[in-house]
């Protein structure tokens, strides 16, 4: 089995594979990963942090738990393809929000913590199921409903308003999707064109796509200089795209692509 084929086999498990499936889209990218030595790297952190969580319920112990791991030195980095590599994120201590996040439910779950995933624009977040808050993975500050708009203000600058669907749970399968997006973005970033494509391949794999999947595909096969990938992508963004403007655009973008490149 490779390591996307084991990936989505550990989705098929859900919640409980959701770190390993993560370990093994970074073995796509690092052929010397093996997974089953950063589970045992995990689970070591996991004794360690066992050992230090105040004693409360349940339910009380998921701010505490980020709190300990900000004090183990694990803080927000969001740059480069590190920040997103689940196992670099356990080598360096430092990685994007989302991963932050990921392994904050990891640990949560293996110490029987009540925590979600709250799949928000820009910025992965958290909740304990009822609390009327949610934290920020990188050092647990409680975010309540203003500082969420605030959130989105920063980012958006008013393009965004705060609506019901930006505080629901992100499925596994999103989850992993938001991963490969923001990898594909770094290695994009980078210039790793060709690892770029993996991460853009695997988007499509994991899920239902966007317009903006397919549009990202098709950017990196126009620049890797492959037409009939590019093509490809263009004809199903604009089976997707229901913006009358942006159809007409992709039309056109659509047409150019299939023109023949002239030779002087």
């Amino acid at each position: 089995m490779d390591a996307r084929q084991a990936c989505l086999s550990c989705l098929r498990q859900g919640t409980d594979a959701l770190f390993e499936a993560a370990l093994w889209i970074a073995a796509e990218h690092d052929p010397t990963l093996q997974p089953a030595q950063q589970l045992t790297t995990l689970d070591h952190l996991r004794q360690r942090i066992a050992s230090s969580l105040p004693a409360l319920p349940a339910s009380e112990q998921a701010q505490p738990l980020l709190r300990l791991l900000n004090a183990l030195d694990f803080h927000e980095d969001a740059s480069g393809p590190d920040s997103i590599l689940a196992h670099r994120v356990l080598q360096r201590r430092r990685g994007q929000p989302l991963m932050l996040g990921l392994l904050a439910l990891e640990l949560a779950r293996r110490l029987d913590i009540p925590l979600r995933g709250i799949n928000f624009p820009g910025r992965f977040l958290l909740r304990v199921p009822g609390a009327d808050h949610l934290l920020d993975p990188a050092g647990g500050r409680r975010l309540y409903l203003k500082d969420c708009r605030e959130l989105l203000e920063r980012r958006y600058h008013g393009q965004l308003k705060l609506n019901s669907s930006h505080l629901q749970p992100c499925p596994p399968a999103e989850l992993l999707q938001r991963i490969s997006r923001s990898l594909r973005h770094q290695h994009q970033k980078a210039g790793q064109l060709l690892a770029a494509l993996k991460d853009a391949d695997r988007v499509l794999q994991l899920g239902v796509p966007t317009v903006a999947d397919h549009l990202a595909r098709a950017d990196l096969y126009q620049r890797l200089e492959c037409p009939p990938g590019e093509r490809f992508d263009l004809q199903h963004a604009l089976l997707l795209c229901e913006d009358p403007g942006e159809r007409l655009r992709l039309t056109e973008r659509l047409r150019e692509a299939r023109s023949p490149a002239v030779v002087h």
